[in-house]
């Protein structure tokens, strides 16, 4: 258990469609859960890391808690929120106060009462002081401290929280607790039911994130620490990406907005893709995005055990060609139901993360680029009937994550794209930036100055 895990927990639970993702959001001071008028949109639990009152905790949203759920993918759902509470130090129990006490509110209320942990009961939607006698008929459920908040205009929402950390245990000592953005960030991305849930659960050993057959069950991104090595990590499960046009719904629009955000603070990006299926168009435009947000990537080739010997190579080939555009992409075939190669992905995992923060000193990349250059020389610029050679003069590497540089040179517009990515390779091989991409950016020095 790596010490952000060892944080105090408070978690928000209730009954579907209460608001519980939206008070999340408020809390969290941005926006984490997705948020939809449509019960159960919320299907994983996700977690925050919050500070409030010189406390730190670590707040969880679940899906609705609902006793009489039905069907097998609501109660995996279910035990995910039942999970959330089992583990919590703490207990926020948001009640819906424009529909009243439900009986659903009362059996949930009589679970939460056999736990004997700190509890709190937020009366949600009291937008205004003219709403507070809707309070009256909570006082039912029993349970102390109660309190009317608005959770979409964070009325008094603050107030109760105070209250309920302030009987949490004291967090650990700075000194034992990194923040939150320390450990490489994994984010695991692909087009729905590739089978990403279920690597992750196979991967950590525990049903950490709902698994079901049906497309889109998982619609959150949510991250799970852990340690590997004694080295701290953060996996990212994200919702599979659709094509625009198949986006309808505000859940699954989010869906995609989650992951985009997901890479963005990633270092390493795991592309799930079918095997059996074989590489798609959609898979194309999920590497696209891991591209664009320069994660290095490690391509997973999953459902493998249902490959059939004579095509296994026939489908490398067909997602190394795919991948085209990504010469740098690692692929790795797995398989999340039998755990074929699954040990791997850490490993690989880190030396990506590695390559990705790479820094090469000033004086050995001009060394690289001097003998790069003088072996292949750039296509002469033409302007008009003349014709004129390219002359580079110094790099400088202006960051990570992708690694970037910044070549100048006499002209930069002339540089073909072949020279580019020819540059790009050549760096990648002679300073080990195997899987990783590499951002170069051509500037003008002019001869003589």
């Amino acid at each position: 258990m790596s010490p952000s895990e060892a944080l105090p927990i408070v978690a928000i639970v209730g009954r579907p469609n209460v608001g519980k993702s939206t008070l999340f959001n408020r809390y969290a001071g941005h926006r984490r859960a997705l948020v939809e008028d449509t019960p159960g949109v919320t299907r994983d639990r996700i977690a925050e890391e919050i500070h409030l009152e010189g406390k730190r905790f670590l707040l969880v949203d679940t899906a609705g808690l609902d006793p009489d759920a039905e069907g097998a993918l609501t109660r995996a759902v279910q035990a995910q929120a039942e999970v959330a509470v089992a583990q919590a130090d703490a207990i926020l129990l948001l009640v819906d106060g424009r529909a009243g006490l439900l009986p659903a509110d009362e059996a949930i209320a009589r679970v939460l009462r056999k736990t004997q942990k700190p509890l709190a009961v937020a009366v949600n939607k009291i937008d205004q002081p003219s709403q507070t006698d809707r309070l009256a008929e909570f006082y039912r459920l029993g349970l102390e401290p109660m309190r009317p908040v608005s959770a979409e205009h964070g009325l008094g929402a603050f107030d109760l929280l105070e209250e309920l950390v302030a009987v949490l245990p004291e967090p650990p000592s700075s000194e034992s607790a990194p923040d939150e953005d320390q450990g490489v960030r994994i984010a695991v991305v692909g087009r729905p039911n590739v089978g990403k849930s279920s690597l992750v659960n196979r991967l950590l050993g525990e049903d950490r994130v709902v698994v079901s057959s049906a497309p889109g069950t998982t619609r959150d991104a949510i991250d799970i620490r852990f340690e590997f090595a004694g080295k701290p990590l953060v996996l990212v499960d994200t919702a599979g990406v659709r094509r625009p046009g198949r986006r309808t719904r505000t859940a699954e629009r989010g869906s995609a907005l989650m992951t985009a955000r997901s890479l963005e603070r990633a270092q390493v990006a795991l592309l799930v893709v079918d095997a059996e299926e074989g590489f798609s168009d959609q898979d194309a435009r999920v590497a696209s995005m891991v591209g664009d947000f320069g994660c290095a990537s490690l391509v997973l080739a999953n459902k493998w055990d249902k490959v059939d010997r004579e095509r296994g190579e026939g489908v490398l080939e067909g997602i190394r060609h795919g991948l085209r555009f990504m010469p740098e992409a690692t692929v790795l075939t797995t398989s999340a139901r039998t755990g074929w190669r699954l040990n791997r992905i850490c490993p690989l995992a880190l030396e990506l993360a590695r390559a990705g923060e790479r820094r090469i000193g000033t004086a050995e990349l001009n060394r690289w680029l001097e003998e790069t250059v003088r072996r292949h020389a750039p296509p002469m610029a033409r302007r008009g009937r003349t014709r004129r050679p390219i002359k580079f003069f110094y790099a400088a590497q202006t960051g990570v994550h992708p690694p970037t540089f910044v070549f100048f040179c006499t002209d930069p517009a002339a540089v073909r794209p072949s020279y580019q990515r020819f540059l790009e390779n050549r760096l990648r091989e002679r300073f080990d930036l195997a899987g990783t991409p590499v951002r170069i950016r051509l500037r003008t020095r002019r001869e003589g100055k």
